[in-house]
């Protein structure tokens, strides 16, 4: 009796842990490639003492209790650890925590390591994994998710054996031995955080030994990209020495095969997870927690002027001295909106786009920006350009009158910031499109005069402290003067070579709809090319959200909240106070 008891009570200890209920992921004596050194745990249970490693070769999945709410899908949470380990014991308490709340089913999914001998570093983990998928989908009609909505996230070494479930679900990992592996192992979409090993310098299972560069570097050919590759969102920091090139690799092979994507890169960051934000609005926005409000019109959200105290207006040139005038263009001009209460003395010039064939600087691109920046305590200078485009006799460029009265109005703001007590060197520039591409023009080529000195103002430089390009048009050589033809997706598709990216170039924030047809690959080649000059900028995609993607948004998605994006960048430029 006492025997019987004691095997009760070490079945439960084995099934249950954490308050979580345990299933192995393989029949005894069936697991494939088992290597005597290798165990299944995490750090938390396998640094314990009195750790007894025979009793945990089994790698297992950890049920966690189902939500309050369930929304049909399950969550697969994947520790990273170099595949030496599952070290990433808080990320999976926070992500189970979090990703319940929202209403899915998640389950630890805890695989083998160290790393095999004689097999590629992630061989074990991803039979465990690929065999951890067939079990959870063939448990949703008892757990009550849909066995099509099922995704996973990973960070590292996690993110990186992520990115094997999501692309390479076709080629079998181990050879079948029970009717459990008739089952698919495909899943439905990925969150992936600081993918490890990602790119050709560093598959072996190193740090990217040249930062994810180089013409001969390329992403791993592990990742094979099949036909049930899925959705998926990436999380990079600037700074990871697992290089986020890695991360804009894979989302452009996403993107050739009209994938549904989102990536987003954090300047300044080592290698962590970041952006569970993001992931949420990245889920919502494709539906997997349940189908979307209904958009609203985002300039309605910010449609008062109640924290604007006064607009002063001017002319950029004086008469008669504008640089190639052309028949038929506006006026240009720009507007100083000064806050009621000023918090920073940094100024923020904002413009629309519109092709170059108009702007508006009291448009959806313009005002809403404008307006949350006022609130902010920051003074804003909106500017209307000369539009429509010169001449085609004149011989100049699509954008070159418009580059010349940006140049301008910086060295203008720039001459009056002291006599409103603001600071002529925390300027900054934001646009959208064509507003965009000339945001690219005034922070890479500050040092390329586009006129002739006038007067004493041009004696001042017109380079800016950052930029914030929205949907930059034009940007690429597949895209220089109409829709990207490949999406910009091509490795021949490169910058134009418009942008000079001279000694005084800053860093950016870029924000730009996935399914853009002045193509996203603007932004990501932008930031791989300042990347590259040791720039730190940050961008972010937002998946199937196309040009204007801020004209109306569902609540809960990127779209939506855009602008907080401007605020972040700002507060962590130290431009905006906490």
């Amino acid at each position: 009796m006492k025997k019987s008891l004691i095997i009760l009570i070490l079945t439960f200890l084995t099934t249950f842990s954490y308050g979580v209920e345990r299933e192995a992921i393989w029949p005894k004596k069936k697991m494939p490639d088992a290597q005597q050194h290798q165990i299944a745990a995490m750090t938390d249970e396998s640094l314990a003492e009195g750790f007894n490693p025979e009793k945990h070769r089994m790698p297992y999945l950890e049920w966690f209790d189902a939500p309050e709410k369930p929304n049909g899908g399950c969550m697969i949470l994947i520790s990273g650890g170099s595949y030496k380990n599952c070290c990433d014991v808080e990320y999976i308490k926070n992500w189970n925590k979090w990703l319940t709340a929202l209403g899915f089913q998640c389950v630890n999914f805890v695989y083998r390591t160290p790393r095999p001998e004689g097999l590629p570093i992630y061989q074990s983990a991803w039979e465990d994994g690929q065999r951890a998928v067939r079990l959870v989908r063939s448990q949703a009609a008892k757990r009550g998710y849909d066995p099509e909505k099922i995704g996973v996230i990973g960070m590292s070494a996690g993110g990186h054996l992520s990115l094997l479930l999501a692309t390479s679900s076709q080629t079998p990992a181990y050879e079948p031995i029970d009717k459990t592996d008739d089952i698919p192992c495909h899943i439905n979409w990925a969150i992936v955080n600081a993918p490890a090993y990602v790119t050709s310098d560093g598959e072996t299972g190193i740090r990217a030994s040249r930062q994810g560069y180089g013409p001969d570097v390329k992403i791993s050919d592990v990742f094979k990209f099949d036909e049930k590759t899925c959705p998926m969102t990436l999380q990079h920091g600037g700074l990871d020495p697992y290089s986020p090139n890695g991360s804009t690799l894979v989302y452009r092979e996403l993107r050739k095969r009209k994938i549904p994507a989102e990536v987003h890169l954090y300047p300044n960051v080592g290698h962590k997870a970041l952006g569970f934000e993001r992931t949420v609005e990245f889920m919502r926005q494709m539906g997997f927690p349940g189908p979307l409000e209904p958009e609203e019109k985002i300039a309605d959200r910010y449609k008062d002027d109640g924290d604007r105290a006064k607009v002063v207006k001017e002319k950029v040139w004086p008469e008669g001295k504008m640089p190639d005038p052309q028949e038929g263009q506006c006026e240009p001009y720009i507007e100083w909106h000064f806050p009621k209460v000023l918090k920073t003395k940094a100024i923020q010039i904002i413009y629309s786009g519109g092709s170059y064939t108009n702007n508006n600087p009291d448009g959806f691109e313009v005002a809403p920006a404008r307006r949350y920046l006022n609130a902010k305590g920051m003074t804003v200078v909106t500017m209307k350009y000369r539009t429509p485009r010169p001449l085609k006799e004149s011989g100049l460029e699509k954008h070159v009158t418009a580059w010349q009265d940006l140049q301008r109005a910086i060295r203008l703001v720039r001459s009056q910031a002291e006599q409103y007590g603001l600071d002529p060197d925390k300027i900054g520039i934001m646009g959208s499109s064509a507003g965009g591409h000339l945001t690219l023009m005034g922070v890479t080529s500050s040092r390329h005069n586009s006129y002739n000195p006038i007067d004493k103002v041009d004696k001042l430089p017109c380079n800016v402290q950052w930029g914030i390009g929205i949907y930059p048009a034009y940007a690429l050589t597949d895209g220089a003067d109409q829709h990207n033809i490949h999406g910009g997706n091509n490795d021949e598709d490169i910058l134009v070579q418009d942008f000079s990216f001279d000694l005084d170039t800053a860093p950016m924030l870029l924000i730009h709809g996935d399914a853009d047809v002045w193509a996203c690959m603007n932004s990501v080649k932008v930031w791989e090319k300042m990347r590259a000059m040791g720039i730190q900028s940050e961008l972010h995609t937002l998946a199937l959200r196309p040009h204007c993607f801020q004209r109306s948004a569902a609540p809960g998605t990127g779209s939506y909240t855009w602008l907080e994006r401007i605020g972040e960048y700002l507060t962590k430029q130290g431009v905006l106070p906490e």
